[in-house]
């Protein structure tokens, strides 16, 4: 058995997600890539995969080894063009993750940027506002903003955003203006349901964090439509700053109690170590981390408004 031929296969049908779709990238017979993927596990003596009515689903040691094959066949392909002196260009795969409003915004300019640097390069950009795992879901690299959870994946921090509290100027002249946290009690709150990490409804006062909400008057699930609420005048939201920027610098909506607000967020981009890193990692985050810290550092200039 070709083992650097049996970890290709393997990648490919995981990430095609179930045996015909990657028979199907592999341009091979089905019977041909299902027979691999089970020769490699008699070889290895344990079961790497369980087909499920929904596809295939990765066991603890199939994600190990799904991990360690597309180390291996990356270290090999390096070697292989530096055999070559093909120095240049990179190629392959390469899976990113970030929030949908900062990856829209920030990051996919970035990217596609480098893939203009890189047209070898292979980019899937997974713009989710849920975190999601980097070992489960093949990612090589995610943006993450809020503090970190101990883990032994590796942080390089490129800023930092606010949690702002805003309403539009109808609502203000309708229901009035809180002058203190404590007057939120008495106005109409959009708040956010289903995210991993929902905005808090915290304050500042004298260096003590307290919290006090608004009478919740609409639950959603989405930014977008909190913030859709808020401009048709429905109450008062709190978001990230990146995420109201656009209204804000318009008028359409109006920062609250900016004197209390929490302490801002970091934004990080992580990644999973590895020695060595894959060269596709390494060039994306030497290409992305000092334009993304460029970017935060205008949008923190800005102030308020931004």
């Amino acid at each position: 058995m070709d083992r650097f031929e049996a970890m290709s296969v393997l990648l490919a049908v995981v990430e095609a997600g179930s045996l015909s779709a990657g028979a199907r990238r592999l341009h091979a017979p089905l019977a041909t890539v299902s027979r691999k993927v089970s020769d490699l596990e008699k070889h290895l003596g344990v079961r790497l995969v369980l087909r499920t009515s929904r596809g295939l689903a990765l066991t603890d040691e199939g994600r190990a080894f799904v991990a360690a094959s597309r180390r291996i066949l990356e270290e090999l392909e390096a070697a292989e063009r530096q055999a070559t002196g093909d120095y240049g260009a990179l190629r392959g795969g390469l899976h990113v993750t970030a929030p949908i409003a900062f990856g829209e915004r920030h990051l996919l300019p970035i990217a596609l940027d480098f893939l203009k640097e890189q047209p070898e390069i292979k980019l899937r950009l997974s713009l989710v506002d849920r975190q999601i795992s980097l070992a489960d879901e093949h990612v090589d690299v995610a943006l993450r903003i809020g503090h970190l959870a101990d883990s032994a994946l590796i942080a390089s921090r490129v800023g930092e955003v606010r949690r702002v509290l805003c309403a539009s100027p109808a609502y203000l002249a309708r229901r009035g203006l809180p002058r203190r946290p404590d007057d939120l009690a008495e106005h109409d709150g959009i708040s956010f349901q289903g995210f991993a990490t929902a905005p808090e409804w915290r304050y500042r006062r004298d260096s003590v964090a307290f919290a006090v909400e608004p009478r919740p008057k609409l639950a959603v699930n989405t930014t977008a439509a909190a913030i859709q609420a808020a401009l048709a005048g429905l109450g008062i939201i709190r978001v990230l700053s990146y995420q109201v920027s656009d209204e804000l610098r318009s008028g359409e909506l109006q920062v609250l109690l900016p004197e209390f607000a929490p302490e801002p967020l970091p934004v990080n981009l992580i990644y999973t170590p590895a020695d060595p890193l894959p060269l596709k990692v390494r060039s994306f985050l030497d290409w992305a981390v000092p334009r993304l810290r460029a970017r935060m550092a205008r949008l923190h200039a800005e102030g308020p408004r931004e």
